[in-house]
């Protein structure tokens, strides 16, 4: 498979058209190799316009939601980022290609694995700072951060993240019940408030660790 073709008409043939205009964005998704980014098995299904499965009830996510995602939290060059359920590490990269300082947090170990092999051939060393620990509590020895990504579908927004973000910090993410019907929504921090607006719908698989936890029944 030319790996390079296909992600040249990903980014034609599934960015372009739908509303993905950012140069930085495309030209990230076009130089990085989304297939470094899944086990050997997968890599065929890296550059298809959809999720593809990963173990643990988790998903990579498909080209054009991720992309309208970053697009939507406006990186900066030198913006503080963190990304929540990193995954096997591509939307990380995606971030730090565009000149982010990222911290990736992930609590499975398989996942993490495969991201830091992909990290360590893909970007320069440190572009990526690879975390352990629970997602719905960030990672709050690096904040504040410019940016935070959750990478999927959360029933709603933890404040122990939201307060994570600095004066003016932007947080992107999908807002579902798990019913693949979710809106992908953008949050700032302004002074002591935390404002959420959606953006656009979009289909996108629910995060296992974000899961309300079940409740009583008689």
């Amino acid at each position: 498979m030319d790996y390079a073709d296909a992600r040249r008409r990903m980014v034609d043939g599934q960015l372009r058209p739908n509303r993905v205009t950012d140069p930085r964005v495309l030209d990230a998704m076009r130089e990085l190799p989304r297939e470094h980014f899944l086990p050997p098995p997968l890599r065929s299904r890296a550059y298809t316009d959809e999720d593809v499965p990963l173990p643990g009830g988790r998903a990579m996510l498909e080209p054009m939601v991720l992309a309208r995602l970053v697009q939507l939290a406006a990186i900066r060059p030198g913006d503080r980022a963190l990304v929540v359920c990193a995954g096997t590490g591509y939307g990380a990269a995606v971030l730090a290609r565009m000149g982010a300082q990222v911290v990736a947090l992930e609590d499975d170990p398989a996942l993490s694995d495969i991201a830091r092999e992909a990290l360590t051939a893909c970007l320069p060393a440190g572009a990526v700072r690879l975390v352990s620990g629970r997602p719905n509590e960030g990672h709050a020895a690096g904040a504040p951060y410019d940016v935070i990504l959750i990478e999927g579908e959360v029933p709603e927004i933890p404040e122990s993240l939201s307060t994570q973000l600095a004066e003016g910090g932007r947080l992107v993410t999908v807002l579902g019940r798990g019913n693949r019907q979710g809106a992908a929504v953008l949050g700032r921090r302004l002074g002591a408030s935390f404002t959420v607006t959606p953006a656009f719908d979009c289909a996108t698989p629910a995060l296992p660790a974000f899961a309300p936890a079940p409740g009583f029944v008689f």
